[in-house]
């Protein structure tokens, strides 16, 4: 190894401890066959830098070494996990935690998400802590409902949602059932690096898998959980009669038999399945990105399907059913796939809907609360101004919102409905989480109800933005690889006249009335230039508010290589002029990418089409 791996020694100590503590024949091989090929650089990107544990968990692609998701990481990841949790939860061991996995695998490595999951099993139970493992594959949101339902202290889920194939992912909840969030991730980050070594037990699947401290709770969440989405079924008649026809896809996820199991509940006719993907398979043969929000690409066989069937809606679910696509057949027979923000307001507009049926009370309205992240729609802000109830705005991701609305629900307000932009929706508080077994079924509810009325989702979104005003937005991203590049990109704009906190003051035709940027904590709209929301320095994110009343945000991804942006448009309600307001996004959009973009454009990728 010596020879091979002259000159770094940091690398030779790194793959010496790994050959040293990994026990995966197939991994250990596979770094054995880099040392006798001399790939020193592919070792230095496996081994020079270890996952970094966010508030989004892991997520990283199968394979050897510490950047990787492995049985040696998910150990070590673990062990460091359970740590701390005995640290913070003196009854850890009376509790226990929950863990359920997707259905993942990756042949070179012998990762997978089922074993994943039994690793981290066998950790907890070697410290004598219970743990509830799902006996089969689960969407994610069976996790947090898990943890509430139950009582735990913690749950995890192994998924990486709609990533590539050879991705996999660690997703943690905290007892509240919520997505941890700072400090917590950090924390778990340092207990991780202080327990690299492997326990003895940890290694120990079968023994763990035949412990009493095991407990398999499929059966009892999966009874529980559709009881509790049953609540929010509200036309039940509606439903056994419609002859609404519609498609669903789990775009070879987890997610068929939860979604047929979910019409069930609501009494709607079953949802035709798209035969070549309703079954998991971690190739995801028949489709370039397993992630519905990618639109038409993902969505072919559906709309074949459809044609087929006669069907004029289609629902998609990500490979873990948290999140919902929607498309809806138009007149001229052409398919709309509606983006994450007009669902945002369909969903919203039905949810608010169905309460103000239940809700005679006029004073219940003020304990009501609608939320989305920062970089959404702000549809439910005007939603919630017509109608008297509250709105507030979190920052990007579920784990905001989650936690929000614990907070809320624990001081006994109503959380009626949250989502975010890339086609995540939280209908039902049980789950504290974007879910999109229980968004599906509302869906459908809310198509069949619309049905009767003789109108069309399409038809129902133009009389939302009538009623509440027009929201127009347009979003896309840049795939980017190198962080020196990003770092670049974001420096220049909060430097605009060479020195540091000068932004840009106007973008082509376009004048910049604030900025807010959540990584330096900057925000010209508050007295003290303070941001109100929470900051973080390890994430780029700035938003450009414009005196034409647009809204652009510029962001990285915490779990993809990507620089996303987010623009919005919003007219009062009764101002019909959408041509109008289209091309004045569509510039603002074009000078946006020429004057933020331009510089480093030769060195991102654009969206794939």
């Amino acid at each position: 190894m010596e020879d091979i791996l002259t000159g770094d020694a940091q690398l030779d100590q790194a793959v010496r401890q790994w050959l040293q503590y990994d026990q995966n024949e197939k991994t250990k091989s596979l770094v054995q066959d880099l040392l006798k090929d001399g790939s020193v650089e592919v070792l230095k990107k496996k081994f020079s830098h270890r996952m970094e544990f966010g508030t989004a968990g892991l997520r990283a692609a199968m394979g050897p070494g510490v950047s990787c998701m492995n049985d040696l990481t998910i150990i070590q990841t673990t062990q460091g996990f359970c740590c701390y949790l005995e640290e913070i939860f003196g009854n850890l061991k009376e509790r226990g935690v929950v863990i359920g996995y997707d259905a993942r695998a990756h042949p070179t490595s012998g990762g997978s998400s089922k074993r994943f999951a039994s690793l981290a099993a066998a950790v907890f139970i070697s410290r004598g802590v219970p743990v509830y493992l799902f006996s089969d594959i689960t969407p994610t949101p069976f996790v947090p409902f898990a943890v509430s339902h139950l009582g735990l202290c913690a749950g995890i889920m192994v998924t990486a949602s709609h990533n590539p194939k050879q991705d996999n992912g660690y997703k943690v909840y905290w007892e509240n059932g919520a997505q941890i969030i700072s400090p917590h991730d950090k924390r778990i980050a340092k207990a991780i690096e202080e327990n690299l070594v492997p326990w003895p037990e940890s290694w120990q699947t079968e023994e763990a898998l035949k412990s009493s401290l095991l407990k398999d709770p499929y059966q009892d969440v999966h009874a529980e959980y559709f009881k509790a989405i049953q609540k929010h079924c509200h036309f039940r008649d509606i439903n056994k009669k419609s002859d609404v026809k519609i498609v669903h896809t789990s775009v070879h996820g987890v997610g068929h038999s939860f979604v047929q199991a979910a019409f069930k509940a609501f009494d709607l006719n079953p949802p035709y399945a798209v035969e070549e993907q309703k079954d998991p398979d971690p190739e995801f043969p028949t489709v370039k990105y397993p992630n519905p929000e990618e639109g038409e690409g993902v969505l072919t066989l559906s709309f074949s399907l459809a044609e087929l069937e006669g069907a004029t809606v289609v629902l998609a679910n990500d490979p873990d059913a948290d999140r919902l696509a929607i498309a809806e057949k138009q007149a001229n027979g052409k398919w709309q796939v509606f983006t994450g923000n007009e669902l945002g307001a369909l969903m919203g507009w039905w949810m608010f809907h169905c309460w103000k049926n239940q809700n005679t009370d006029p004073n219940a309205v003020k304990n009501l609360y609608l939320l989305s992240s920062t970089v959404s729609s702000k549809i439910l802000r005007a939603i919630a101004v017509k109608e008297g109830c509250h709105f507030e705005e979190t920052l990007t991701g579920f784990k905001w919102m989650g936690n929000r609305a614990r907070d809320l629900l624990d001081q006994g307000k109503s959380v009626l409905f949250a989502f975010e932009e890339a086609i995540g929706y939280m209908c039902c508080p049980a789950v504290l989480d974007k879910d999109g077994v229980s968004a599906a079924a509302i869906a459908g509810e809310m198509v069949s109800y619309l049905a009767t009325k003789g109108k069309t989702l399409s038809e129902q979104l133009t009389s939302i933005f009538n009623e509440y005003g027009y929201h127009i937005s347009k979003n896309s991203y840049f795939i980017c690889h190198d962080q020196n590049v990003i770092r670049s990109l974001f420096d220049r704009l909060r430097t605009h006249d060479g020195t540091r906190g000068s932004y840009p003051t106007i973008c082509g035709r376009f004048t910049i009335s604030a900025v807010r940027d959540l990584t330096t904590g900057y925000d010209s709209n508050q007295p003290d230039n303070k941001a109100v929301l929470p900051t973080s320095s390890s994430s780029q994110m700035i938003t450009f508010s414009f005196a034409n009343g647009g809204v652009a945000t510029m962001r990285t991804s915490g779990t993809e290589p990507k620089i996303k942006y987010y623009t919005e448009l919003c007219a009062a309600p009764g101002d019909s002029d959408v041509a109008q307001l289209r091309k004045e996004l569509d510039d603002l959009v074009n000078a946006i990418v020429e004057s933020f973009f331009e510089p480093e454009k030769n060195k991102l990728q654009p969206k794939p089409e």
